[in-house]
């Protein structure tokens, strides 16, 4: 027989439970990742974010940054503390009104425990009040806030966010925005989507934007600078607004020579992947010292060393391709990363045919004899590449070969229906590798599962080339350089 003691402290806490309605318990916090492999801490758990409405101001002489960002959300978790990724300075935060405790944690966390639990299905709108120089910030050991001779840029991936405003910064939890920016007359504030207002006072311009579709974090972009602003509306009655900065020097002209084919390039996409998806279009080209491009949605990133050889239509296309690939359909995760390049690219392929330069089957054959079987490309898997080789050239070539192969194994009739319909049957949301397996595979008639596997999947070279015809079909050994290869190539570090 054992005789149960309790000590004074433990009878308090055992009557303090008691106390405590059963359901407090089920207020935990939510995760600080929102459960990527390839980066477990990007996003978090617990909520899903509807809109951010960020209100800014921005210094360029001295990259300060003060705003205030109202965010809309709905819990998705009884939560007793939730997390935004954010690198900034942190003034004060409040959750549906009431003042919340804030701390940061790790890398890139802010914790915040709002004054009362959040019950599961809650609207919350948070308010964060902030400040910093953003140029002084770093994350895992880098920045992706880069700096101008006349401002500053946000435009990188898979994070960029985090340097100027707090959010669940995961392609996963899309929302819509209202972006506005001060900045010191002269200079302009660019962001994505339709241009709502500018007004001026006391030495300030307040560039409001609106993105009215959702949108992944990454996606978002912000550029302040000195620039000339030019606007059409395409053949198919797109809004296109670019804008060039006034110190591009030699590369303005070759800049402008190519995105503003924006409005015509788009029409021409619309042929294959449907109607455009968003409310404008276009593209701008800071000064900086950056050499890659990127689809912030609605508004492309370009660096002015892409246009160094002259134009580079090649880059738009695949850019503006991701608009439907990407952009309007994201991602569920980055392992996805296939469904944005290895169609961006294959994108490139078709304006090659388009062009007169070589037919998408003339790349893939070439792409296939350039890589002998021993060549480390072929032991990249565009399918789940992994987070060192998400944006390796492999993802993007052999991603496009496993298209053509695809192309040839349905035949054109199901190809181009798949092509069109994928972004009209995932608009505005997420999917997977696999998704777009089954939806081809729906579409086609035909089990995929193999040739997925193949082409996307296994480290190492197919036996057989993506041709049309038998499995057995050869192609020249070796093919003849297609004209656009070079200008495709040179778009490689594009991301």
């Amino acid at each position: 027989m054992h005789r149960r003691i309790f000590a004074p402290g433990a009878l308090a806490a055992a009557s303090l439970l008691l106390a405590v309605p059963a359901s407090a318990a089920s207020y935990t916090p939510g995760a600080p990742g929102i459960g990527d492999p390839y980066y477990p801490y990007y996003g978090n758990g617990g909520y899903d974010v509807s809109h951010y409405d960020l209100r800014l101001q921005y210094q360029p002489a001295t990259d300060e940054l003060d705003g205030t960002a109202t965010i809309l959300a709905r819990t998705t978790q009884d939560l007793s503390r939730f997390d935004l990724d954010f690198l900034l300075d942190v003034s004060e935060v409040r959750v549906n009104g009431a003042k919340a405790a804030f701390a940061t944690s790790g890398e890139h966390e802010l914790e915040i425990t709002p004054k009362t639990p959040l019950t599961k299905g809650t609207p919350v709108t948070v308010v964060v009040r902030y400040s910093g120089v953003p140029s002084t910030k770093t994350a895992y050991g880098f920045s992706t806030w880069h700096r101008t001779p006349d401002g500053a840029v946000a435009a990188d991936e898979p994070e960029a966010a985090w340097w100027w405003y707090p959010s669940n910064d995961h392609p996963l939890d899309k929302a819509t925005y209202d972006v506005s920016v001060a900045v010191p007359d002269g200079t302009q504030a660019i962001s994505n989507g339709t241009l709502q207002s500018t007004s001026s006072r006391l030495g300030w311009t307040r560039y409001t934007w609106r993105q009215n579709k959702p949108q992944a974090t990454y996606l978002t972009t912000l550029a302040v600078g000195r620039f000339d602003l030019t606007t059409s509306t395409s053949e198919g009655g797109v809004p296109v607004v670019n804008a060039y900065s006034k110190d591009l020097g030699d590369n303005d002209g070759a800049a402008r020579a190519s995105v503003e084919r924006t409005g015509e390039i788009l029409d021409w996409l619309s042929g294959y992947f449907g109607p455009y998806p968003f409310a404008s279009a276009g593209g701008y080209v800071p000064n900086t010292t950056t050499s890659y491009a990127l689809e912030t949605q609605t508004r492309v990133f370009y660096s002015p060393k892409q246009f160094a050889n002259g134009s580079n239509t090649s880059v738009v296309v695949h850019e503006l391709a991701h608009q439907w690939y990407g952009d309007s359909v994201s991602l569920k995760d980055w392992k996805d990363i296939w469904i944005n390049e290895g169609f961006a690219r294959y994108a490139q392929w078709l304006w090659s045919e388009h062009e007169g330069e070589g037919t998408a089957q003339e790349l893939a054959d070439y792409t296939y004899a350039s890589h002998p079987a021993d060549d480390p490309f072929w032991t990249v898997a565009p399918g789940d590449p992994g987070a060192d080789n998400q944006f390796d050239t492999a993802v993007y070539d052999r991603g496009a070969v496993a298209i053509q192969a695809l192309r040839n194994e349905v035949g054109d009739d199901a190809f181009f229906a798949i092509l069109k319909g994928w972004p009209k049957e995932h608009a505005y949301g997420n999917a997977s590798v696999t998704d777009f397996r089954k939806y081809a595979e729906q579409v086609s008639g035909k089990p995929l599962a193999a040739l997925f596997d193949t082409w996307l999947f296994q480290p190492a070279k197919p036996a057989a080339p993506a041709v049309r015809g038998t499995a057995g079909a050869k192609v020249q050994a070796t093919p003849v350089q297609p004209k656009s290869w070079k200008k495709i190539a040179a778009t490689n570090d594009a991301h």
